[in-house]
């Protein structure tokens, strides 16, 4: 069920429909009311939507933030765009991305956040202020490939993109990546030649494989390629949409953050070149034809879409129109199984090739 939440939200976001936060957005016209003058204490972060380090923490916040939500008449979990609202940034001192402080509902003196930014030790700063105890759902099973000693050699060089963790449990950084890995895993969890993986470098049963991959501090991250065993070393950001970039470069897939697929996915370069001819003008027989022998030479399961689509336009004119609505429809109404979604999904991208606005993300 997490799995299908997820990438149903994926799926709505590219029809414009956004998920709701738990975290609340201040902004100077709120800011006051619900911080200083409300009587609830409040954690606010102030962040900048091109903080890496934000970026980091963000989904953190976000399960923070959900754990009280049951309890949002005693404490508030909020966040301010710094960067978009300087007035509140400057007004309480803040230097750098992202600050955290605590108020006591009844000031305007905040004491400064210095705990770690991991879910156990935010948590139990606000069970500290507060002794409030978070009400957390039921964890889903993990997506995450623990590997050691005698199954990484198994799992790297075979018919599998795997991406790798090397970690240690007292490791601050190792914590704030956690549930970060394991959305990255679940929103690769239906592509079936990607693997998200770890390794607890420090475990009795994997510090050989460290050692042999040259491990020295936590966390280390390697991309190993499908049919290799030579490590591609990750130094990049460790957002959620970071790493979902990276993945879909090095191995080809096009999933978006939140699990679903981008507006890429399903379609064929080859088969595009020669609908933007039906857009551009061209005579519909004419590049139908040329559609059907262009999908024969092409292995994909997508490419004959492309030829049942260019005979549906043949026989009704808007059939583009109200596929591409009912196909939105199915999507927003949910229940729908991970491998239909993407399905969906995949087709609509394609559709949208055949309308006039095909570069827009919306229907």
């Amino acid at each position: 069920m997490a799995r299908l939440a997820s990438l149903l939200t994926s799926a709505l976001a590219i029809f414009g429909v956004n998920a709701a936060s738990s975290v609340l957005d201040l902004i100077p016209s709120n800011f006051d009311d619900v911080v200083l003058k409300s009587g609830k204490p409040a954690l606010v972060e102030f962040f900048a939507p091109w903080c890496g380090h934000c970026k980091t923490l963000a989904p953190v916040y976000e399960e923070l933030a959900a754990g009280f939500e049951f309890a949002k008449d005693k404490v508030v979990i909020g966040k301010v765009d710094a960067d978009d609202h300087k007035e509140l940034g400057r007004r309480f001192g803040v230097q750098g991305f992202p600050t955290l402080k605590w108020f006591d509902g009844k000031s305007d003196t905040p004491e400064d956040y210095k705990g770690g930014r991991d879910l156990d030790s935010l948590t139990a700063f606000i069970r500290e202020k507060t002794a409030l105890k978070p009400k957390t759902k039921k964890a889903a099973p993990s997506q995450v490939e623990m590997l050691n000693d005698s199954t990484f050699k198994k799992s790297i060089g075979g018919d599998k993109d795997v991406l790798v963790a090397f970690t240690a449990p007292w490791c601050g950084h190792c914590k704030t990546l956690a549930p970060i890995w394991e959305t990255l895993a679940t929103d690769f969890a239906s592509e079936p030649s990607v693997l998200i993986a770890k390794v607890d470098a420090e475990a009795p049963n994997a510090k050989a494989t460290a050692q042999d991959q040259g491990v020295s501090s936590y966390p280390t991250i390697k991309y190993f390629p499908k049919g290799s065993s030579e490590a591609i070393p990750y130094n990049g950001g460790r957002s959620e949409a970071d790493f979902v970039t990276f993945l879909n470069e090095k191995a080809g897939t096009h999933r978006a953050v939140g699990g679903g697929l981008d507006a890429t996915a399903g379609t064929i370069a080859a088969l595009d070149s020669v609908v933007s001819k039906f857009t551009g003008g061209a005579g519909l027989a004419e590049v139908a034809e040329e559609a059907t022998k262009a999908a024969a030479g092409v292995k994909d399961k997508y490419a004959e879409y492309y030829v049942k689509v260019f005979g549906k336009v043949k026989d009704n004119e808007g059939y583009v129109e109200k596929e591409l609505k009912r196909l939105a429809g199915l999507l927003k109404k949910g229940g729908l199984a991970p491998e239909k979604v993407d399905d969906l999904i995949s087709r609509s991208n394609i559709l949208r090739k055949f309308t006039s606005d095909q570069g827009k993300s919306e229907l």
